[in-house]
């Protein structure tokens, strides 16, 4: 049986709520008053969200206390956080000289909601909830505050927007507010990006703006906290690469895929749950070639190893986050030596170097491509050469081992 209202003045039953807010407030009255799940009123995020709060909160109608945390815990939270608001700067003074013409607010909060960024605005006085809200160190928190946009993102790790009277306490039925997570490149919420305004509504497709500047920021942090990294970046087209809809990969110094950003799982197909996967099985083509390709500077036709066709840049970071593309030159009398390997009988024979062949590889030669060949060849030493169980531990495939160790065996023989 669908929902209905009564008509105030005694008239007909409306089979449809006709705005929003009558939606939301239909939606209170199932929820608190009836015990009636308000589905396909309002949005399952908040749903749950009120679910939560019942748990957590007493009396919706009080007035909410909007408290910073202690100056020491403010600190500690800052200094945690330097690598998100170095990463965000750029993106959050192009946000707020957009939002300058409206009353809108832009909140920057750690992973716990406790806020570390916040924009100053001239409308303070004409909005008193703001005013107590939009200060540093104050703690949003979902356990704090209730049903907010910034909450409900920290909790679950998905974007929302939380309108009026969705909010759990009454207090903050004047508000409006989208969120939008930013994510590290260990897959952790790093931080929540949330567009705030009081007593109106927003005037523009708040939750896409929000959206957009917290992967560009999402962006900037990945690259930041991938020195040393050999970075791919990649789309269908190659005018959009440099720009956020860019699909991004970190690859670390064994030829695993370290990182995705959410547009490089879209394409690729996400990381197997099982653990690290090696590049090639993604990709389509091995560290070695992919550093090849980082010698140029134009994006590249490739295939990956689903056959979906992709432009494609590879990129060396430097630890200050810059590009280098020198790093994957070698210099003949820096390779190291490596034995022959017969692949026919390398699960028997040993493929360990001899002492006098041991004291003549270097410790490496700061390139991702010596890095590599190090961790193989020390990996190898530990197996005794045996390149099944180097393989295993190494978490790439045998065929992957056999290709690097040809491959440098045809380089230091030329």
């Amino acid at each position: 049986m669908p929902l209905s209202t009564r008509n105030p003045a005694g008239g007909p039953r409306q089979l449809f709520t006709k705005t929003s807010a009558d939606r939301v407030a239909l939606a209170r009255q199932q929820f608190f008053e009836e015990g009636v799940r308000p589905s396909g009123l309002i949005g399952e995020a908040v749903i749950q969200s009120w679910m939560r709060c019942t748990r957590t909160h007493g009396d919706r109608r009080r007035v909410v206390g909007f408290d910073a945390v202690t100056p020491s815990r403010l600190h500690a939270t800052l200094g945690r956080n330097r690598e998100l608001l170095e990463a965000a700067r750029q993106e959050l003074v192009g946000m707020e000289s957009s939002l300058a013409g409206t009353d809108c607010r832009v909140l920057l909060t750690d992973a716990h909601g406790v806020i570390v960024h916040v924009t100053q605005h001239p409308s303070t006085a004409q909005q008193p909830i703001l005013q107590k809200t939009a200060r540093l160190g104050v703690n949003i928190a979902e356990s704090v505050v209730g049903t907010t946009a910034p909450g409900i993102v920290a909790t679950t790790g998905k974007a929302c927007t939380v309108d009026g009277a969705e909010h759990y306490f009454e207090y903050l039925r004047e508000m409006q507010c989208a969120a939008a997570p930013i994510r590290d490149v260990h897959g952790r919420l790093a931080g929540v990006l949330d567009l705030t305004v009081e007593s109106r509504r927003f005037g523009f497709d708040a939750a896409s703006m929000v959206a957009l500047y917290a992967t560009t920021i999402e962006n900037r942090l990945l690259l930041a906290q991938s020195q040393d990294r050999l970075v791919l970046r990649f789309q269908a087209s190659p005018t959009l690469l440099g720009t956020p809809l860019e699909a991004l990969a970190g690859i670390a110094p064994d030829g695993t895929v370290a990182w995705l950003n959410a547009a490089g799982s879209r394409l690729i197909g996400g990381v197997p749950d099982a653990g690290p996967c090696d590049v090639e099985m993604l990709f389509g083509l091995d560290l070695a070639g992919l550093l090849r390709m980082g010698r140029g500077e134009a994006a590249q036709p490739v295939r990956l190893a689903s056959g979906l066709g992709v432009w494609l840049q590879a990129r060396l970071q430097a630890r200050d986050g810059v590009d280098f593309g020198h790093a994957v030159s070698m210099a003949p009398a820096m390779q190291p030596i490596v034995p022959e390997v017969n692949a026919e009988s390398a699960e028997s024979e040993s493929a360990q170097p001899s002492a006098a062949e041991s004291r003549s590889l270097p410790e490496g030669d700061g390139t991702l491509r010596g890095h590599g060949r190090k961790l193989i060849e020390e990996t190898l030493a530990a197996h005794g050469g045996n390149i099944s169980h180097a393989a295993r531990q190494l978490r790439v495939s045998r065929g992957t081992l056999y290709r690097h160790l040809k491959s440098w065996r045809i380089n230091d023989a030329e």
